[in-house]
């Protein structure tokens, strides 16, 4: 009986664990599954979105315009600033908000601007996504 019984606790916690969903994009190619699938993401936290994304958000900025809304980049700084990007249609998630955004350059570390940080994940992440935008291509 208590063979049996590890045996089902068992197999119950490796069917537990195999079926856990998988983040929608593993690659930055897949942030156009975000857009297809933007239904499940309207009105509801911007954490909620950054959960089904994988790879690093390299950069990243705020904008305070009317509608509010972020600009997420899978590439790093150093090659935007080099220059290496130019000519490239690289891709570009744009996640539009209902609240106004406080982004303030002017407050953030020098040099790290564009950097996405565990922090703004904490800051910004309770805000309402209303529009998905996806362009280009990695």
């Amino acid at each position: 009986m208590k063979n049996t019984l590890k045996i089902f606790v068992i197999l119950f916690l490796l069917m537990n664990y195999s079926c856990k969903a998988q983040q929608m994009v593993q690659t930055a190619n897949d942030a156009h599954k975000l857009k297809i699938n933007e239904q499940q993401f309207l009105n509801k936290p911007l954490k909620y979105l950054l959960n089904e994304i994988k790879p690093e958000i390299k950069t990243a900025f705020g904008t305070v315009d009317f509608p509010s809304y972020f600009s997420f980049r899978f590439i790093d700084l150093e090659e935007f600033k080099s220059g290496r990007a130019i000519g490239k249609n690289h891709l570009g998630l744009y996640v539009y908000v209902k609240e106004p955004v406080e982004w303030d350059f002017d407050k953030r570390a020098k040099d790290k601007e564009f950097l996405w940080t565990k922090e703004d994940v904490e800051k910004y992440g309770n805000l309402t996504v209303i529009r998905i935008r996806v362009i280009g291509k990695d």
